[in-house]
C-alpha cells in the first residue's frame, strides 16, 4: 500500500477486472529425424514453410547410410505433408549418428567439431575407407606452397554434416579502387579504410608491365601517436614501413603511388548446385574485427561458434586458420598453394576476370553417417555447452502440442525392436511435457495382424497410431512411394483446429496429399481395428482418400478420444499460463475468488464456442476455490488448491439411425 506523507492529491490506478486466461496454440508441431544437412544441437527456430525447412536443413534428395541405394527423405517428406495440409507453425530436431572410427564398435551419437585445427579431425586420417570424414562434415585443407605444418594451413569445413555438405566455395579477390587522395594544401589523404585492412600499394612511375611481388600486399594500421597510416608487410610497425604524410621516414606515400584496397567474395554453392549464397567485402587479413578467418573465432564472420544463433544456423561454412596465417598475404598464399604467383599476377592485372582470381574448392567427404538409433531420438544436453539434441531440444519449447519420429517405423520388420524403442521415447516425452500428443507412425509394410501386435506393446492417452502408410508420388524419383503418416496427420490436427476447433475430432478429414495408401482397409478390418484404438486411413467411393479415427491407444475409457486428450492439455496448458500471476499472492479469500473468477470467465467462453457439453454454463463445469478444497495443512504450506470439471464432447462416432414401419392411425 502507498505511504501517504505530505498533505495533497493522490491519484492511482487500479483495476475492476478479474484476470484473463488466453487460449494457448494447439497445433506447433515437433518432428523429430535425421534430414540432409542443418544443426543438430543448436536452439530450433520456427519454420513456417517447407522452403524455411529447405533453407535450414537441406534438399529432398535421399538418405544415403552406407552406399547406394538411398532410403527416401522421410523428414523432408514429413514437413511437405505438414505444411501441405494445413501446418502452420513447426520445429525440427535434426539427429545425427557418426560413422564408425577404427576399433570402435558402437556409432557413436553426434559430436560438435573442434574450433581448432587438429590432425585427427582436419586431414586424412580422419576419413574411413569410403572417403567419408568420421564426423560427417566435408571439408578442404589448404596449405601454404612448399609447407607440412598445419599451422600453414586453412580449414574450410561444412558447419554441419551431411552429404549435403559436399559444397563448392570459390573465394574471388577484389580489388578496389585506390583510396589515396591529395587535398588542396598539398598533403595526402586516406579515404575509406579500416584497420588492419589488406592493401596493394603500386607506384604509377613504375613501367606498367613490371610484375607485382609479393611485397606489393601490406597491411593496413592507423597509428595513434603520429596520427597517420602506416603500410606494413607485418601487423606491426617498422621503421622502414611506408608512411602516409611523414617529415621523418624513409618511405612516403606520393601522389603517383595507388592505395587499393582488397576484399574477398565468398561464394558458396550447394551440393545438388540449385541454390548460390554470396558474401561481399570479405576482409582478408585473420585480425580483422570481420574478416574470412579470424584467430577471435567470435568475431570471425565464418567461426565455429558465431555471436549469434542466427548465423549459427544459416551459415554454410565454417573457416578455421592455422597459427602462422596471421596477413592477408598468408592467407592467399595458403588458399592459393602453388598458384599463389598467379594469383598475385591476376590481382595487379586491371584486365584480369573475376575467374583469373577466383579460387575454387570443393568440399568432400561429408556424409549422413549411420541409421540413427533409439538414444539419437530421445537425444542428450551437454552440460559444459547446453548443447541438446534430439527430443531433449524439445524441452525447452513450451509451445509444441504435438509431436512425431516420422520414419521411424521405417523397415519395421527388420528393426522392430529399434522402432519400437523410438516410439517409447517419444510417448515418454509427450507424457512428460503433459500438454502433448505423440503422433504414432505404424510400422512400414504391416499386415492388420502385424499392427494390432504393434499396438498391443503400447498404452498411454498421449498417444495416437495411424495405419496404413500414405501413397504419394515421390518428387525425387517420380514413382509412387508409402511415407509413415504423422506428417499427414500432424497437418491435419492443424488444419481441424484452424479450421473448426481443438475439440472436433481430426477424422473424417481428407488427406489432400494422397494418392492411395499402402494397404486399402474395409468396413470389415476397421471393426478389428478401431476398438484396440488403431486410426485407420481409408478410402471411399465419391468422398477420396479420408482419416477415419480418432482414437489414443490408452486402455483407460476416460481418455479413448484423440480429441478429448487434446482438449484437456489445450485447458491445462491456458489455464497454467494464464493464471501465472498468482504465485506467491496472499493466500486468502481474495485470491480464492479471483482465481475461481479468472477461470470461470475462461470456460464461459469456451462452452459459449460450443466446446463444452450442457445448455447451461452450470451444466457444463464447475470451478470450485475455497476452504472446501482445502485443509489448513495446505494453507501452512502454501498451496492454492482449485478445482475444475469441465464436460467435454465426445466425438459421434456412431451414427445409428433407428427405422421401423408404421401406420398412419399410430401415435409415435
Amino acid at each position: 500500500m502507498p505511504e501517504y506523507l505530505a498533505p495533497g492529491v493522490y491519484v492511482e490506478e487500479t483495476s475492476f477486472r478479474s484476470k484473463s486466461i488466453e487460449g494457448v496454440s494447439t497445433t506447433t508441431t515437433g518432428f523429430v529425424g535425421p534430414c540432409r544437412y542443418g544443426p543438430v544441437d543448436l536452439e530450433q527456430d520456427i519454420l513456417t514453410s517447407l522452403a524455411d525447412f529447405e533453407r535450414m536443413f537441406g534438399d529432398r534428395q535421399q538418405l544415403v547410410y552406407s552406399g547406394p541405394p538411398g532410403i527416401p527423405n522421410y523428414l523432408w517428406h514429413a514437413v511437405r505433408s505438414f505444411f501441405e495440409e494445413g501446418g502452420k507453425r513447426l520445429y525440427v530436431s535434426r539427429i545425427f549418428r557418426m560413422l564408425l572410427r577404427p576399433g570402435e564398435t558402437v556409432p557413436l551419437p553426434y559430436e560438435r567439431p573442434t574450433d581448432k585445427i587438429t590432425t585427427d579431425k582436419s586431414t586424412n586420417s580422419d576419413k574411413n575407407t569410403d572417403g567419408n570424414y568420421y564426423d560427417g562434415h566435408a571439408r578442404t585443407l589448404l596449405t601454404k606452397s612448399g609447407s607440412t605444418s598445419l599451422d600453414d594451413t586453412v580449414l574450410i569445413r561444412a558447419r554441419f554434416p551431411g552429404a549435403a555438405g559436399n559444397m563448392r566455395v570459390q573465394i574471388t579477390v577484389q580489388l578496389g579502387k585506390s583510396v589515396l587522395a591529395g587535398t588542396a594544401a598539398g598533403s595526402l589523404t586516406i579515404g575509406s579504410l579500416r584497420d588492419y585492412e589488406t592493401v596493394w600499394i603500386q607506384d604509377l612511375s613504375s613501367p606498367i608491365t613490371s610484375p607485382p611481388t609479393a611485397g606489393s600486399l601490406y597491411v593496413a594500421r592507423f597509428d595513434d601517436a603520429e596520427q597517420t597510416w602506416i603500410f606494413s608487410q607485418a601487423n606491426t610497425a617498422d621503421p622502414a614501413d611506408f608512411r602516409l604524410n611523414s617529415s621523418t621516414a624513409t618511405n612516403v606515400l606520393g601522389p603517383a603511388d595507388l592505395v587499393r584496397p582488397l576484399t574477398l567474395t565468398v561464394t558458396v554453392v550447394s551440393a545438388d548446385g540449385t541454390s548460390t549464397s554470396v558474401w561481399s567485402n570479405v576482409p582478408l587479413n585473420p585480425n580483422h574485427k570481420s574478416a574470412f578467418g579470424n584467430a577471435d573465432s567470435l568475431k570471425d564472420l565464418f567461426a565455429q561458434n558465431p555471436s549469434s544463433q542466427a548465423q549459427a544456423r544459416t551459415l554454410p561454412i565454417v573457416v578455421l586458420i592455422g597459427d602462422n596465417i596471421d596477413t592477408g598475404r598468408d592467407l592467399l598464399q595458403a588458399l592459393a598453394g602453388s598458384d599463389y604467383n598467379t594469383l598475385l599476377n591476376a590481382i595487379g592485372n586491371d584486365n584480369s576476370t573475376d575467374t583469373d582470381r577466383t579460387v575454387d574448392k570443393l568440399l568432400s567427404g561429408g556424409n549422413d553417417g549411420q541409421m540413427p538409433e533409439p538414444d539419437d531420438y530421445t537425444g542428450r544436453e551437454d552440460p559444459d555447452t547446453n548443447y541438446k539434441t534430439g527430443l531433449i531440444a524439445f524441452e525447452d519449447l513450451d509451445d509444441i502440442s504435438i509431436v512425431a519420429a516420422p520414419g521411424a517405423t521405417a523397415s519395421y520388420a527388420q528393426r522392430e525392436t529399434e522402432a519400437n524403442a523410438i516410439i517409447n521415447a517419444v510417448i515418454s516425452h509427450a507424457e512428460r511435457m503433459r500438454y502433448r500428443v505423440a503422433v504414432l507412425d505404424s510400422g512400414e509394410g504391416l499386415s492388420v495382424s502385424e499392427v494390432r501386435d504393434q499396438r498391443a506393446k503400447m498404452d498411454s492417452k498421449h498417444a495416437a497410431l495411424y495405419y496404413p502408410w500414405v501413397r504419394v508420388i515421390d518428387p525425387v524419383t517420380n514413382t509412387e512411394i508409402n511415407l509413415p503418416p504423422s506428417g499427414f496427420v500432424a497437418g491435419i490436427y492443424a488444419r481441424n483446429d484452424i479450421n473448426r476447433a481443438v475439440y472436433k475430432a481430426p477424422a473424417n478429414e481428407v488427406v489432400n496429399g494422397a494418392i492411395g495408401f499402402e494397404k486399402l482397409i474395409n468396413k470389415g478390418q476397421q471393426e478389428v481395428l478401431n476398438p484396440e484404438g488403431i486410426n485407420c486411413f481409408r478410402y471411399f467411393e465419391g468422398r477420396g482418400f479420408r482419416l477415419w479415427g480418432a482414437r489414443t491407444v490408452s486402455s483407460d475409457p476416460e481418455w479413448k478420444y484423440v480429441n478429448v486428450r487434446r482438449y484437456f492439455a489445450y485447458l491445462e496448458h491456458s489455464i497454467d499460463k494464464g493464471t501465472q500471476w498468482a504465485v506467491f499472492e496472499p493466500n486468502g479469500e481474495l485470491l480464492w475468488g479471483n482465481v475461481r473468477r479468472t477461470i470461470e470467465d475462461f470456460l464461459l467462453n469456451e462452452w459459449q464456442m460450443g466446446a463444452l457439453l450442457g445448455d447451461k454454463p452450470e451444466k457444463a463445469y464447475f470451478v470450485k476455490c475455497d476452504r472446501s478444497t482445502m485443509t489448513q495443512n495446505d494453507l501452512d504450506n502454501g498451496r492454492l488448491v482449485c478445482l475444475i470439471g469441465v464436460a467435454p464432447l465426445k466425438p459421434a462416432e456412431f451414427v445409428i439411425f433407428r427405422i421401423g414401419q408404421w401406420t398412419a392411425d399410430r401415435k409415435v
